[in-house]
């Protein structure tokens, strides 16, 4: 079952036949899609992620390259994407104290407001508003104490090369 996006859809309160009419398919294909015994075509799932606003790629996170995937995982780097309102559309490998499903969607100030949050904001606002790669040290207040991050964000573009939000990936450093 994709719990992840069963909660999402609730959140935005949405019923399944809302995110169907939304995205131009059945409400049964859907909901078999929800409960995860179909896979979307990477069509369908640009369409259902359109009408959520969230990056597509979350329906087929669990075939990341293996490389990738054996590369980044459990090492201190986090990369993500969001919107052009911030909020998260896709994440990998995040620190231990987030969960994706309750990230996808919020932005970060609505998950802990505190100066790394809302430094991690800022960073992605001005790399959206100016076009541009922004590069910056930012300590997060996490269970384990105040960590220090390398983040790096750029602007995310679609095909036609419009902004549509930024991507960053963040590198815990050593304390």
């Amino acid at each position: 079952m994709r719990r992840w996006l069963n909660k999402l859809r609730k959140e935005q309160h949405y019923t399944q036949q809302q995110v169907a009419d939304g995205a131009h398919i059945d409400r049964a294909y859907y909901a078999q899609i929800e409960n995860g015994t179909r896979n979307p075509s990477m069509a369908v799932a640009t369409q259902i992620a359109a009408f959520l606003h969230i990056n597509p790629s979350l329906f087929f996170s669990d075939h990341l390259s293996e490389p990738f995937e054996i590369a980044l995982t459990n090492s201190p780097i986090v990369v993500a994407h969001c919107d052009l309102d911030l909020r998260y559309t896709w994440i990998f490998n995040p620190h231990p104290d987030f969960k994706m499903s309750p990230v996808i969607g919020k932005r970060d100030d609505e998950i802990d407001e505190n100066p790394g949050t809302l430094a991690l904001m800022d960073i992605k606002q001005k790399a959206i508003q100016q076009n541009s790669i922004v590069r910056k040290r930012i300590a997060f207040p996490l269970s384990e104490g105040l960590i220090q991050y390398d983040v790096f964000a750029q602007p995310l573009y679609d095909s036609n090369g419009n902004i549509i939000g930024a991507a960053t990936a963040a590198t815990e450093l050593e304390n």
